[in-house]
């Protein structure tokens, strides 16, 4: 049965309450304008005094640090609720004032005027999967700190590892070995190397459920699909997967290149064209993880045994595919750097066009 009435609802979320402020669009007068309790039980009794027949109830807050649990309430109760990103939110410079019940009134406006751009939602096994890869990426930063006390340690005292690269089998023996003068600088760097380890032992452990996740039959094809391309194992696959859900609400590469914030920023004005660095703007994670697959490109092997491992039981088009953006990205490297410009900048180049390659393989558009 057709809706005679729509009813925008912003709602400014934070931990104790909700400001909420409905809209008529047909009158465009606010109604039911409260401060509800952060409960999923006051949330309900809030809506269901606008859940009548004749009416569509459409809801609307911010992405932030409370996640998707509301919008998965309401999408329980039959409200459609959309998420919005918060840096696409129109608004006005002169605006001075912020405020819970201002913040709920312009999400109701801007979900009326279609000004909201909604945030994927994932499945609520999606979401812990992500969680868990956050936690992977959280717990190797941790790693590095770890070994930086030691190195600065060492380096305050005068010691240094001249025979090979740091963090080597033969460095690790090394600094189980060393003997410090000072009884308690030794037991320092002693707690360091245990606290190291402990951390190395639980990224390994992690690791190794991340692989037995890819092979669970929801992420096992797409994972071995993006697993093609040189640079994306199986972290930088999964957490793609995980974190874009449908590649086709992107209608093109560029949209994609857009979304993860890689495309150029632009200053404009008459018959002046001014580029400037990338945007930065949408999801900086997956952009990290794309610009570090980016910097494999340095070289390419097409043969090598551990890429070539990767691509066995693929279709023959998909490697074909894979191996022309693994020659392209290569070219353009070495073009850029051979060129002038920095690796940064000839590496973050690339991840833009990997990322297009990304696009293309899970959309089924290799041609």
């Amino acid at each position: 049965m057709n809706k005679s009435k729509v009813l925008y609802v912003g709602m400014d979320v934070d931990k104790e309450k909700i400001a909420m402020a409905a809209l008529e669009g047909s009158s465009n007068e606010f109604v039911g304008e409260q401060l509800v309790r952060n409960d999923p039980a006051a949330v309900a009794k809030y809506f269901k005094r606008f859940m009548k027949s004749e009416t569509e109830v459409i809801a609307c807050y911010e992405a932030g640090c409370f996640g998707f649990r509301l919008a998965r309430q309401l999408s329980d109760i039959g409200i459609g609720c959309a998420v919005a990103a918060p840096g696409m939110l129109p608004k006005m410079p002169s605006d001075r004032v912020k405020t819970d019940r201002r913040d709920a009134r312009t999400l109701a406006k801007a979900l009326r005027n279609g000004d909201v751009h909604n945030v994927y939602v994932p499945t609520e096994q999606d979401e812990a999967v992500r969680d868990y890869l956050r936690m992977f990426e959280d717990m190797k930063g941790n790693v590095k700190r770890a070994k930086q006390r030691v190195l600065t340690l060492l380096l305050r005292k005068g010691i240094r590892y001249t025979e090979s690269g740091n963090w080597t089998a033969g460095h690790w023996r090394w600094l189980r070995t060393l003997e410090l003068d000072q009884p308690l600088t030794h037991a320092t760097l002693q707690e360091y190397l245990t606290s190291l380890g402990e951390l190395e032992e639980s990224c390994q452990r992690i690791a190794a459920r991340i692989e037995e996740i890819a092979l669970e039959e929801r992420y096992a094809e797409p994972v071995a699909r993006l697993k093609a391309f040189k640079g994306i194992a199986t972290l930088i696959a999964l957490s793609f997967i995980i974190e874009i859900g449908d590649f086709r609400r992107f209608a093109t590469a560029q949209q994609f290149m857009a979304f993860l914030g890689l495309v150029p920023s632009e200053h404009s004005s008459g018959s002046h064209r001014r580029q400037g660095s990338i945007t930065k703007a949408g999801n900086s994670h997956l952009r990290k993880l794309v610009v570090e697959a980016g910097w494999h490109y340095r070289s390419y092997h097409p043969v090598s045994k551990r890429l070539a491992k990767r691509r066995e039981g693929l279709p023959p088009q998909l490697v074909a595919y894979a191996h022309r953006a693994g020659r392209r990205l290569n070219k353009k490297y070495l073009h850029l750097v051979f060129s002038g410009k920095p690796t940064q900048v000839a590496a973050t180049a690339v991840a833009r066009e990997l990322s297009g390659f990304i696009w293309g393989t899970m959309t089924g558009k290799t041609a």
